[in-house]
């Protein structure tokens, strides 16, 4: 598989190398770091790194993530996503890419709910939004996750298909909700979250709590209103 890696980043200078040194060269091909308007040496750290690097002005989640697919070379087979703020056990993308690897997935999202947490990685309004979200989909899709976690892997094609839109806050939920839509094949793998480095940009404050929150909400009940599919199994990979 030829796997490329997009990481959006945002001021997170401090981190990313970091996470590009953990990130194995074995098995991703090449990494796109997505600078959405970053003031700090985010640009520079990326790039001294080995990271091919885009910049993305406008402000959101979605709206970087949707960059870097943009600029993902045509060899391209699979896409892994993860955070900029080294709160990802980066190495573990063997992990997540193990189901796609063995044909039996096409998306794949690493379960920090599955998986060990450090001890206040995972705020408290952090679990709760994912516990509703999950639950709501349930009620909704018929269909099981456990986390939204942002360290995840989509075959190239399940990801043209799927047609990603959000810009924002809603981007993890859409692709799950779209890939149940589209009856793609869906696993769930455990993977480690530590503290991040840095504060949160969402859950670090009330507001961005509350619009991240709401938007998701908003994202679940907007795809709720389409067909829905008959349920899937989700696959648990165990350690």
């Amino acid at each position: 598989m030829h796997v490329v890696a997009i990481i959006p980043a945002l001021n997170e200078e401090a981190s990313i190398g970091l996470v590009l040194r953990d990130l194995p060269r074995s098995a991703v091909a090449r990494v796109i770091v997505v600078d959405n308007g970053s003031s700090d040496g985010t640009t520079a750290a990326a790039t001294l790194a080995g990271a091919t690097v885009v910049r993305e002005p406008r402000r959101g989640y979605g709206s970087a993530c949707l960059a870097g697919i943009a600029a993902l070379p045509p060899e391209c087979d699979v896409v892994v996503f993860l955070d900029a703020d080294h709160s990802d056990h980066a190495e573990e993308v063997v992990l997540v890419l193990a189901p796609i690897a063995s044909g039996s997935a096409d998306l794949v999202i690493g379960s920090r709910l599955l998986g060990a947490a450090e001890p206040g990685a995972l705020l408290p309004q952090a679990r709760f939004g994912n516990r509703l979200a999950c639950f709501l989909m349930r009620v909704l899709f018929g269909h099981r996750f456990t986390d939204l976690g942002p360290f995840r892997a989509i075959t190239r094609a399940a990801l043209d298909r799927i047609g990603m839109v959000d810009t924002n806050f809603g981007w993890t939920v859409e692709m799950q909700v779209k890939a149940l839509q589209h009856r793609l094949r869906v696993a769930e793998v455990p993977v480690s979250y530590r503290r991040r480095t840095g504060v949160s940009k969402i859950t670090g404050t009330v507001s961005g709590t509350v619009r991240a929150g709401t938007k998701i909400l908003w994202t679940i009940l907007k795809y709720a209103t389409w067909a829905r599919p008959r349920a899937l199994p989700v696959a648990r990979a165990r350690r």
